[in-house]
């Protein structure tokens, strides 16, 4: 038996074939509905992702050409996004995700970590899904977007989420479904900067609002490295100085609960996750590829950093994710 270390990508990404058609130009790919899908001929580049996407076995040899041994599947919300329907609507086309990505992890097991989505919209239902994604299903790590309808998951609307997630044992993947300003259509916008920027909104709203405090043991992964909150924490505690109403919440300074976050690796610059590393620990990382359009050598990539030594480079390729992910 072989004693090589088991390489885990915490950020990939499936489609629903029915999903995938019926929220067509509903999504901020399509700039939710200004612009026209992108085509995907024989034989292109971007015919190969969807298949990747689709099906499992094409995501298995993408997987295996990165060196990836384990991939923790989410849909792709920014493809197929759900926001647009309502609560009923999108219980159902969350349940096709959600059996769809179990069906893959009973297929190929030690292969898949399953997530699920949750029709945010409506308490009741949402936590009726997570009941059933969790107990009957067997997913574990809740996909959720940075926002729902403008509100941010911080907020008093989403507590019961919280105090169920915790209850479960639901580790939290925040993957921004896509800024909703049209401003950030222009040059894709929404994805260089939008979603960064989606990241620290959301972060805010769970630190300040107390989330972290609530729930001292809850795990929450940030996608995309959390875009650019970890790295502009000064004017964080700087504002507490001079606005200590701002701590109603917290009875820390702010940027003392960017360890209490999980990030992955998909910042596509050394130079960045290296202060990422550098300011939460390289425990604290876990390495995300965004496959199939991401980083398409998310391992090489961890080997190009200077803080990176044998030691961070064995946590963040998949120590701590098998550790969070109660995976042998």
């Amino acid at each position: 038996m072989s004693n090589k270390p088991i390489v885990v990508d915490f950020h990939a990404h499936i489609l629903e074939p029915h999903v995938l058609k019926v929220s067509s130009g509903r999504t901020v790919t399509t700039g939710f509905g200004a612009i026209a899908e992108l085509p995907r001929p024989a034989g292109s580049r971007r015919e190969q992702w969807y298949k990747q996407m689709m099906e499992p076995e094409a995501h298995l040899e993408g997987l295996a050409r990165m060196g990836v041994d384990v991939s923790v599947i989410s849909s792709s919300t920014v493809i197929q996004n759900t926001a647009w329907a309502d609560a009923g609507t999108g219980l159902e086309l969350d349940r096709r995700c959600n059996d769809m990505i179990a069906d893959w992890v009973r297929r190929y097991p030690g292969r898949f970590v399953g997530t699920f989505t949750i029709p945010l919209k409506d308490p009741h239902l949402a936590l009726s899904e997570m009941e059933r994604a969790v107990r009957e299903l067997g997913l574990r790590i809740a996909n959720l977007p940075a926002n729902v309808e403008g509100v941010y998951l911080g907020e008093p609307r989403f507590r019961p989420f919280w105090e169920a997630a915790n209850e479960l044992g639901v580790i939290a993947f925040i993957h921004p479904d896509g800024v909703l300003d049209p401003w950030f259509q222009k040059y894709s916008l929404w994805n260089s900067v939008g979603q960064p920027i989606e990241e620290a909104k959301v972060m805010s709203s769970l630190i300040y609002e107390g989330i972290l405090e609530a729930f001292p043991d809850i795990k929450i992964v940030m996608a995309h490295g959390g875009g650019y909150m970890p790295h502009y924490h000064g004017r964080l505690d700087r504002n507490v100085r001079n606005r200590p109403d701002t701590m109603a919440n917290i009875s820390h300074p702010p940027s003392w609960y960017l360890k209490r976050f999980y990030y992955d690796t998909c910042v596509y610059d050394p130079v960045t996750l290296d202060a990422l590393i550098t300011r939460v620990g390289a425990d604290r990382i876990l390495m995300g590829s965004d496959f199939p359009v991401g980083e398409t050598d998310p391992v090489g990539f961890l080997r190009r950093c200077e803080t990176v030594d044998d030691r961070a480079f064995a946590l963040i390729s998949g120590e701590t994710a098998r550790e969070l992910l109660g995976l042998r």
